[in-house]
């Protein structure tokens, strides 16, 4: 292929929503809600049809770390780093995304856990839901060393981890913006190998799978390569055609590797290329309808695991009572992922939009307030 398939001449694309993006979120947050209500089939797909889906939470968290330095990089880099935002706007609006659909969940999980216990039904795993446990969760904090977080809704650890992202987005910003692009690359690339390589020294085992405690330094290092990720795509521009045919290459890679073993470092490269490839690869008519997708993927995040355990909760006392057959156990498991879905499109529309809409409103209020103060007072007389 002509080296002209790939050029700093040429600009690049903007990525725009209800594109291939968009797309990638909704897919992954999908597999998310698979790979957790897996184990509660009456036959675990991780053993009835692939091993893949025990160890998906491994690739889909590395995903969503990666895309979400990603996205925030080509998103916001350029305010932040030309001053029309400041590194506290930045962190308070990302926190304020993800905090109050976090709260709302938790103490959801409360409610569930005790009242349940009222009227006579317990958790069938109690220490999943210990006291000493929530408080960590609930504050988001799990992710740096306090103890506890473990249980209730686990998969928060991630968000507690990002919040970490988001302080340092700023100051990582600073420092990349003065290098080239494939400076960038290879910072990225090589400085994930080195964390890597000083978790197995020190730890004994590879950075994805630093336990949630140490959440931050797992996702942190995934976090910087995908901004890396985003300052190349945005200063080299990549040929579409190059640009389809790599991330179908690498897709297909990821899952045929996945047959064999975990591979962690090519399925990391897998999803790094489909990520670069989704944001070069033009859309030439956005989808209305992958855009709400994509807006809902977060909701699909913050709740499956909250459905699946009240789901369930019923489920496995209706089969234990009425003995129901291997069919109907088939069918509320379909049923129950699917509930899943449709709570989380409900709760994006009734709970999460008007939240932040009202959060996005005092955002702006705050801001115009501070532009006032800041403007010079103009005398009218003379």
């Amino acid at each position: 292929m002509a080296w002209t398939a790939i050029s700093t001449r040429n600009e690049t694309l903007p990525i725009v929503r209800g594109g291939w993006l968009d797309a990638l979120r909704f897919i992954v947050a999908g597999l998310i809600i698979l790979h957790h209500f897996q184990m509660s089939a009456p036959v675990p797909l991780a053993e009835g049809l692939h091993p893949v889906f025990e160890r998906g939470g491994f690739l889909l968290t590395n995903f969503f770390l990666i895309d979400s330095g990603y996205v925030l990089m080509r998103v916001y880099g350029a305010s932040v780093a030309g001053g029309r935002m400041s590194p506290g706007d930045f962190f308070l609006k990302r926190y304020l995304r993800v905090v109050p659909a976090h709260l709302i969940m938790g103490l959801s999980l409360v409610v569930l856990v005790v009242g349940g216990g009222m009227l006579g039904f317990a958790p069938r795993a109690p220490e999943w839901f210990a006291w000493d446990q929530f408080w960590a969760q609930i504050t988001l904090t799990q992710a740096y060393g306090v103890p506890g977080g473990y249980g209730w809704n686990a998969p928060s650890w991630s968000i507690s981890a990002l919040i970490g992202c988001y302080l340092a987005f700023p100051w990582i910003l600073r420092g990349l913006i003065r290098l080239g692009p494939w400076t960038v690359l290879a910072l990225g690339v090589g400085l994930y190998l080195l964390a890597n390589q000083l978790t197995w020294a020190v730890f004994g085992y590879p950075v994805y799978q630093m336990p949630m405690g140490l959440g931050l330094f797992r996702a942190l290092p995934l976090f910087f390569l995908g901004m890396c990720l985003a300052w190349f795509a945005q200063k080299v521009w990549i040929s579409p055609r190059l640009a389809g045919w790599a991330g179908i290459g690498a897709a297909l890679l990821l899952a045929f590797v996945q047959y064999f073993d975990k591979h962690a470092l090519i399925s990391l490269a897998c999803i790094s290329t489909i990520i670069l490839a989704a944001g070069a690869t033009p859309t030439p008519r956005p989808s209305k309808w992958v855009e709400k997708a994509a807006q809902v993927s977060f909701s699909m995040f913050i709740t499956n695991e909250v459905v699946r355990i009240a789901w369930f909760g019923v489920a496995n006392v209706l089969i234990a009572k009425y003995a129901l057959s291997s069919p109907v156990q088939w069918a509320l498991w379909f049923a129950g992922v699917a509930a899943a879905f449709v709570f989380a499109w409900l709760f994006h529309h009734v709970i999460d939009t008007p939240i932040q809409n009202r959060i996005r409103d005092w955002l702006k209020s705050r801001r115009g307030r501070r532009i006032e103060v800041r403007q010079p007072v103009v005398s009218l007389e003379g």
